[in-house]
């Protein structure tokens, strides 16, 4: 894995982020399981509760160019130091990349169990619903 190339494009898109508010640029890459790369930055809005994570942006460019899972992922803040995902957007990662999910973190390369331990996924949901 190419861990240099994707943090790069990491950085690239996180140049592209709109953070007017907290001037905190943060940009995500990930390469999905047919090969694509896919990118996100942060968009921050007035009221804050509305401003999407360069994780959310992320997911919806993988749905929106062809879905797939996650394979491979890494964050950067706007001076490109890989930082971790907020407990949200790892959940949003679980859900798109799953335990096989590698991410880049500032402890090295960790398996998506590792980031989030114990996770909440589709499986709990089929067990309610008696699927």
């Amino acid at each position: 894995m190419d861990w240099d190339s994707l943090k790069q494009a990491a950085n690239d898109i996180a140049a592209r982020a709109y953070a007017p508010y907290s001037g905190y640029r943060v940009g995500a890459a990930a390469l999905a399981d047919d090969g694509r790369l896919v990118v996100g930055c942060n968009v921050e809005n007035a009221a804050y509760g509305v401003t999407l994570c360069a994780e959310c942006g992320l997911v919806s460019s993988l749905h929106a160019s062809g879905g797939g899972r996650l394979t491979h992922f890494v964050c950067v803040n706007g001076v490109g130091d890989v930082i971790m995902p907020c407990g949200r957007c790892r959940q949003l990662l679980w859900e798109n990349g799953g335990a096989g999910l590698e991410v880049l973190t500032p402890q090295g390369v960790l398996g998506m169990d590792a980031v989030l331990p114990q996770a909440f996924g589709p499986d709990d949901l089929s067990v309610v619903q008696g699927e």
